[in-house]
């Protein structure tokens, strides 16, 4: 229980990527959007580097014991996905999808964790379904009209509460949160009346 604590802690922690570009943003520091993409894809190609290190040439660190789960030990892992996909909808998108979607994943995605029991299945429970929903239509909102949030909210629900499985292979929602809400969202926007 310890280490899920940590995980969803290290989790939460990826928001200060958005709240570093809010407050550089407001206070006129030089974080444009183009040079926050180029961070971001930065960061995403360090945990691919440290993946390939860790996968193919054995890299143990104690920190790979407590944040990885057993299924990761020989896949990458979850902290890896998560930085590809934030920086796959920061690189896609604009602010006000991208961010929103990147909370949901940060946030969103541990405070519904927390209400699971954690177990792997197909639908996750009514209860985390509906966290997750009314989590990510808050956390939306400041940036997107309600349609458009509430749109984005649902991507990230369905990403958080279907298992994908691609042949045996488990897709995991750090990979498939922020790019539901975001494409979603954009669809909302696109083509919704707002």
């Amino acid at each position: 229980m310890a280490d899920e604590l940590k995980r969803r802690l290290v989790h939460a922690s990826g928001s200060g990527l958005v709240a570093l570009y809010l407050l550089a943003n407001y206070l006129d520091l030089g974080l444009t959007w183009p040079r926050f993409k180029i961070l971001m894809v930065v960061l995403a190609t360090g945990t691919i580097v440290l993946e390939f290190v860790r996968l193919r040439i054995g890299l143990d660190w104690r920190l790979y014991e407590v944040l990885t789960r057993e299924y990761e030990q020989d896949n990458p892992a979850g902290y890896a996905l998560y930085m590809i996909s934030m920086a796959a909808v920061v690189v896609v998108f604009e602010p006000d999808i991208a961010l929103p979607a990147m909370l949901m994943l940060s946030l969103g995605d541990p405070i519904s964790g927390a209400v699971s029991d954690n177990t792997l299945q197909r639908i996750k429970p009514p209860k985390v379904l509906i966290t997750m929903f009314l989590v990510s239509t808050v956390i939306a909102i400041p940036f997107l009209g309600l349609v458009a949030a509430m749109a984005a909210a649902v991507g990230a629900t369905l990403a958080d509460g279907v298992t994908l499985e691609i042949r045996t292979y488990i897709v995991d929602d750090n990979l498939t949160i922020p790019i539901y809400a975001a494409v979603l969202a954009w669809f909302a926007i696109e083509y919704l009346p707002v």
